[in-house]
């Protein structure tokens, strides 16, 4: 069975993998469609993103990019569990706090992803106010192409993308500079990036989605903008999504360069049950538990066709290795563990 079918399939629904060049396989749902009725007690205030995970091409590249040039933390270093011959890799802050955690799937020849109706159209992080201006020079500095700063809901926002075309963004944030920072990169502490902003997601129509982000994660309406809504709430990282409606537009193609799922904050197994019930109270199907070793994940998608994921904060990137020696080896789940030897032959070298 494909990765992405086993991965992602929902019990009781047909398989519809695709090939490795167009990674999704998990069942599409409608871009409008009628929620049940539902009767709950107030809804927790949002905890913000946990992660987001995303598909690239030649793992070397990743790493030189998100490590080099935007000076994050690679915070582990493991396999897809379920297709051990590619890494999965994670960046952040110098914890892996969540809210922190830039994930990727990297494939040596994986066709381009396209952005599209149903996909995160844009991932936002937090910098300084004052450092946009050093930001701008250290892309022009690595050859990286980038928008005009452009002021978004009273932020300035400089957006840029990596090598494989994904949509990203920095935002200046007042107070950030005040706020613990990854030093060991070539990234000035002062100017480094202090975790995730937010994401904006591309939809058809914004209604239904807007109700799971309210509904089920306690986000609240916060502005509007043209064919931007945003939604947020108290978490500081991670703490915005803002939805784009563009009605009959292309729908969004998986691959190289594109989101592959957003992942919500659970404080522990119990919250993460009590948003599960509420999604499905909204007539969404959840899968069942999955352990990832650094968190617990349950997902679904979202009426817009976003996939969601709600992981645990638990037990977190030290589980397997000590704080101050994160990323450095590669760590494999016990069950392919036995396969070592024959897994390291595979992967690329990565320095």
């Amino acid at each position: 069975m494909d990765f992405y079918c086993f991965y992602f399939w929902l019990p009781g629904q047909p398989l519809d993998c695709l090939h490795r060049g167009d990674p999704d396989g998990f069942p599409r749902r409608p871009a409008h469609r009628e929620f049940s009725a539902m009767s709950l007690t107030t809804t927790p205030a949002s905890a913000g993103l946990h992660h987001v995970t995303a598909i690239s091409g030649p793992a070397r590249r990743n790493v030189d990019f998100y490590t080099r040039v935007l000076g994050l933390r690679l915070v582990k270093k493991t396999v897809n569990f379920d297709d051990p011959g590619t890494y999965h890799l994670y960046y952040g802050d110098a914890d892996g706090a969540p809210g922190t955690i830039l994930t990727f799937f990297p494939w040596e020849h994986v066709a381009p992803g396209r952005v599209g109706v149903g996909q995160t159209e844009e991932t936002a992080f937090r910098v300084p106010a004052g450092s946009i201006g050093y930001w701008t020079h250290r892309l022009v500095a690595a050859g990286i192409a980038f928008e005009a700063p452009a002021k978004v809901f009273g932020e300035t926002v400089l957006p840029f993308r990596d090598p494989d075309g994904m949509r990203l963004a920095l935002v200046g944030v007042a107070g950030a500079e005040a706020e613990p920072a990854w030093g060991g990169s070539e990234v000035p502490a002062e100017h480094a990036v202090r975790g995730f902003h937010g994401v904006t997601l591309m939809l058809r129509g914004s209604a239904p989605t807007a109700r799971v982000l309210t509904e089920v994660f306690g986000f609240e309406e916060t502005g509007r903008e043209g064919s931007l809504t945003r939604y947020g709430g108290t978490a500081r990282l991670g703490g915005h999504v803002t939805l784009r409606e563009v009605g009959d537009f292309l729908p969004g193609r998986s691959g190289g360069g594109s989101v592959h799922h957003v992942a919500f904050r659970a404080a522990d197994d119990a919250a993460q049950a009590e948003m599960a019930e509420r999604a499905g109270a909204l007539g969404l199907q959840v899968t069942e538990q999955r352990d990832r070793n650094y968190f617990r994940s349950v997902y679904f998608r979202e009426p817009g066709g976003v996939l969601f994921e709600i992981a645990t904060d638990a037990p977190g990137f030290a589980a397997d290795e000590p704080a101050e020696a994160l990323g450095e080896a590669l760590k494999l789940p016990a069950f392919l563990e036995p396969h070592r030897a024959e897994i390291e032959r595979v992967l690329p070298v990565l320095a």
